[in-house]
């Protein structure tokens, strides 16, 4: 066993284990426990399992994303002042103070990534048990916490003609690429491509200030929108269609919380919280940010008692 290999075996048993529980309480249920749509069914439960799990990250992720526009008019300042300065102590000085600046705004530029590198282990360790299963039923051996029967009937189990370990590129190599297959695999390749496409481009469009729109944390995001879908796009063709299912499935949860989050807490200065700014203002709420008047208080106005003036008295005043 590799280096890598030791590394993913805690992952790759847990993977294995969530779909198995699934698809033992699924096959519970009535379904049939060789169908490659209980077997599917599991595969989207796990996706549901580590999401659910992921959401304090999720939640981390979103805070440090506001932090990172948050400081953008002061990154810029940053820039202009070191603006032409490239020699070794500049450059010490400027890293130190934007590390001082994330830190005051409790964020840094890895963040938005966290739950993306948290998901690899698992994606990985998904990978190496879908693509182990052929081998493990030539081998009469188990995969994780499958057992040997459970590995035959998801190596015998299909989704619309293709089985949900076979791989486009690999099938065309071995001389074995059904049209079942390389359908299914082109529509769940171009489908998890499109949603990851759609998450960043709806964060872009409508949750980011002007501000952040026009700093250089702008091209961090570009660059996600473009280089992600496409680097997931190549690698898709080596993919499993289970693995593909997976990775699908888990950007479309992402979508759905990434709209959530857009539409009940938008970015503020952002297109999208105006847009809620709006919402709360047509329900008669009161709008958020808004400055609230101080009413001075009046001075207490303490009414004058009213009676009888004494009148002064001259003093040794002779009697007559």
């Amino acid at each position: 066993m590799g280096f890598f290999d030791t590394i993913l075996f805690p992952f790759k048993w847990l993977v294995s284990w969530i779909m198995v529980q699934f698809h033992d309480g699924l096959t519970f249920l009535g379904l049939d426990a060789a169908s490659g749509v209980t077997w599917t069914l599991a595969i989207i439960g796990l996706v549901l399992v580590i999401r659910a799990a992921l959401i304090p990250v999720f939640v981390k992720q979103i805070k440090a994303q506001r932090g990172m526009q948050a400081l953008q008019p002061d990154m810029k300042k940053l820039q202009a002042k070191y603006k032409g300065k490239t020699d070794q102590l500049s450059r010490q000085a400027m890293g130190q103070e934007q590390m001082a600046l994330y830190k005051e705004h409790g964020t840094n530029p890895f963040s938005a990534c966290l739950p993306m590198l948290i998901q690899m282990p698992f994606f990985f360790s998904l990978f190496q048990v879908l693509s182990g299963v052929a081998k493990a039923n030539a081998d009469n051996v188990g995969i994780g916490a499958m057992t040997h029967d459970q590995v035959v009937q998801f190596d015998e189990a299909t989704i619309f003609g293709a089985r949900l370990s076979d791989a486009l590129l690999p099938s065309l190599q071995g001389g074995n690429l059904t049209v079942a297959i390389a359908f299914l695999s082109i529509i769940m390749i171009l489908a998890m491509i499109a949603s990851q496409f759609i998450t960043q481009k709806q964060i872009m469009s409508k949750n980011m200030s002007e501000e952040a729109m026009q700093g250089p944390f702008m091209k961090q995001q570009k660059m996600m929108l473009y280089v992600l879908p496409l680097v997931f796009g190549i690698g898709g063709v080596n993919f499993p269609i289970g693995v593909l299912i997976y990775w699908t499935t888990t950007n479309l949860w992402t979508m759905g919380q990434q709209f959530f989050v857009i539409r009940r807490m938008p970015t503020p200065g952002s297109p999208a919280y105006r847009e809620y700014q709006k919402r709360r203002e047509a329900k008669g709420l009161p709008l958020l940010g808004a400055s609230k008047k101080k009413t001075e208080e009046e001075p207490e106005v303490i009414p004058e008692v009213k009676g009888q003036r004494s009148q002064p008295q001259r003093k040794n005043r002779k009697k007559k």
